[in-house]
């Protein structure tokens, strides 16, 4: 990490309104170093961000999809007559050399306004996940209307199922780590769904599933509430803010948050589909999402857990069979244990599936929107 000194010498690269005295750690992201800032008064007013240039390779790309996303989103805001927009929507200053971001030979930094009077929560529960739910609807509603090319892809083919397919039989053909023998049964399971697990590229060729701007990381945790009134406040993390298809957005909310175990669950007893929960989450983000929403997404709504689960056991056993080199691990069967638990979780989903299905049948009947 920077020195102060050195924190300070980034931050003076930017228009900021006022003199910045120090920056220190802020929150537990994985991805991005995120810190701080506060003024000559002693006020948290800034936030400053390394950009993990790493993974997302494309920093101009990724600056320009968050531009695009909060100015707007803080159009709709305005339209609606809202009042506090600045902590409604994230607020980002420019570098003095007009750039949405400072290079300083090594990383790339960027800075936002702080939020002031905001929490985020980590647990997860119906009331919760029913506020997220609502959160990131209204998010893909107001984004809703922006023209077809006007985001890219900061990680290209992220929630592309045949992508990530076929990264894995290159993975069991070259078995680099020589797993492949001890998990057949697993091989075997990911075969026997991969064609029912590729609907959405196929109906998107068909012309029949459009592509959205999808936030691609619907955690609880990645909603600001109002400390006091504990109302939704906005949704931040944008950097995975993409085209993609709805499923994708309420499918990893039920795969993470919908899940009665830990992902990397030893005891698979403790793993299966918390229903509440995505009973919860769905209810909110209907009541958000539903105007622009066509039958046939809200009908593949609850597909879209089974399909993300199905996706992130492709990925942790993909890794394992290449002998660890993506997922950061904490023992040597990490990512072994983590697919047997994504596996599980699905095979909940699938036990479920016509339950889940039948929850979404009243807002099939009150759609408006058709393909």
């Amino acid at each position: 990490m920077k020195t102060k000194e050195e924190l300070l010498d980034i931050l003076a690269h930017f228009e900021l309104p006022e003199k910045v005295v120090d920056a220190e750690p802020f929150g537990n992201g994985h991805i991005n170093d995120t810190l701080r800032v506060t003024n000559e008064k002693g006020e948290v007013k800034y936030v400053l961000q390394r950009i993990n240039h790493l993974i997302f390779t494309n920093v101009d790309m990724l600056q320009n999809n968050v531009q695009r996303v909060t100015s707007h989103i803080r159009k709709k805001l305005e339209a609606r007559g809202e009042a506090d927009i600045d902590r409604k929507v994230l607020t980002f200053f420019p570098a003095k050399d007009g750039k949405p971001y400072y290079f300083d030979g090594e990383n790339y930094w960027r800075v936002s306004l702080f939020i002031p009077r905001s929490v985020s929560y980590e647990e997860v529960t119906p009331e919760l996940s029913y506020e997220a739910g609502r959160a990131f609807g209204d998010f893909q509603a107001m984004l809703a209307d922006l023209p077809e090319g006007a985001l890219g892809e900061t990680i290209p083919n992220f929630h592309n199922m045949e992508f990530r397919l076929q990264q894995f039989r290159e993975a069991v053909a070259d078995d680099k780590a020589g797993r492949v023998g001890e998990v057949k049964d697993l091989i075997d399971e990911i075969g026997r769904r991969a064609e029912a697990m590729c609907i959405q590229e196929r109906l998107y060729r068909d012309g029949k599933l459009k592509k959205r701007t999808n936030h691609c990381d619907t955690k609880v945790n990645n909603i600001l509430f109002d400390a006091e009134e504990k109302k939704v406040l906005c949704v931040i993390d944008l950097d995975t803010v993409m085209p993609g298809f709805v499923l994708s957005d309420i499918g990893d909310f039920i795969r993470t948050a919908g899940n009665t175990g830990a992902e990397d669950d030893r005891d698979l007893e403790r793993v299966g589909v918390n229903l509440p929960i995505f009973e919860a989450y769905t209810r909110g983000y209907m009541e958000t999402a539903k105007a622009f929403l066509t039958d046939e997404e809200i009908r593949l709504l609850p597909y879209g857990g089974r399909l993300l689960t199905y996706m992130q056991t492709v990925r942790f056993l993909t890794d394992y069979l290449n002998g660890d080199t993506y997922y950061k691990i904490q023992y040597p069967e990490h990512n072994l244990v983590r697919t047997r638990a994504q596996f599980k979780l699905l095979q909940s989903l699938e036990e479920h599936a016509a339950e889940m299905d039948a929850f979404m049948k009243p807002w099939l009947a009150t759609s408006s929107a058709f393909l």
